[in-house]
């Protein structure tokens, strides 16, 4: 799944800050704004590594365990697969550095360990190694249900989440827990990851070491097309410091365009 999506996300929280700032600074209540910017970019940067991360997992899984072609790593991440009866483990190693071809730079190892195919679905858990990404670093783990074909014919990954970020010259970390539904819509099969279409629902929610807390919540199934940078529909609603807002990604045409709507006024975001 291409994840520059993700550091797209990171431009549209920045300019959610700003727009609820200046809301709150109209209002004629005298109400004093607490929204902090800071916090909202360190809320981005955990989707982006969560997001980055689940990505690394997922394709690499399907590289190596479902034939898909055309790889998504360079040479500096090394595979070890090994089998104890009818449980496997995964193992892919960035060393001390390795750049993937979205740009992210990523270090030590993702563990990934699962038994046989039951029911047509297979359970896949996942923890770290002294792994970080883009300078990240990140602990915990979680498990993704990985359902070769539901009641669509397709295949479908339900990921549940317990990880802790941290961040570069921080003592402040963001532990983030939920869980995320991915369906394969579109390009299953085709031996090539640019015509590949995902579903994806879900909802979570990121608790900050300093007490900051924000929810976020898909309301409208998002629609992410592989061969475009940003999500190209679907909406999602975002709750922090009592603030709610709806970011919607259009009508299914690839462009860079995003809606923030806020207490009914729509802000016309442009990504990049």
């Amino acid at each position: 799944m291409n994840v520059s999506l993700f550091k797209s996300k990171f431009l549209i929280f920045l300019c959610f800050s700003v727009l609820f700032f200046s809301c709150s600074k109209n209002d004629t209540d005298n109400e004093t704004p607490e929204f902090s910017q800071e916090n909202t970019q360190r809320a981005a940067e955990v989707d982006e590594v969560f997001e980055g991360t689940l990505n690394i997992m997922e394709t690499a899984y399907a590289e190596e365990e479902e034939g898909r072609t055309n790889s998504f790593f360079p040479p500096c991440a090394v595979f070890t697969i090994s089998q104890q009866g009818e449980n496997f483990e995964l193992i892919i190693d960035f060393g001390e550095g390795c750049t993937l071809p979205n740009g992210a730079f990523v270090t030590g190892k993702v563990l990934l360990t699962y038994g046989p195919i039951q029911n047509n679905t297979r359970i896949i858990d996942y923890s770290f190694d002294e792994y970080s990404y883009n300078e990240h670093p990140v602990s915990g783990g979680g498990q993704i249900e990985r359902l070769f074909e539901n009641q669509n014919g397709n295949p479908q990954s339900t990921v549940n989440e317990t990880i802790t970020v941290g961040f570069p010259d921080s003592s402040i970390t963001a532990t983030r827990s939920g869980f995320r539904v991915a369906e394969w819509v579109e390009g299953v099969g085709s031996g090539t990851w640019l015509d590949n279409v995902f579903h994806i629902t879900g909802n979570w929610d990121t608790l900050f070491s300093n007490g900051f807390n924000r929810i976020g919540e898909v309301v409208e199934t998002l629609v992410k097309k592989a061969n475009c940078a940003i999500v190209v529909s679907g909406n999602i609603e975002i709750t922090q410091e009592g603030h709610f807002a709806l970011l919607d990604y259009g009508d299914g045409t690839c462009d860079n365009i995003v809606t923030l709507i806020h207490n009914g006024i729509e802000y016309t975001i442009i990504i990049g």
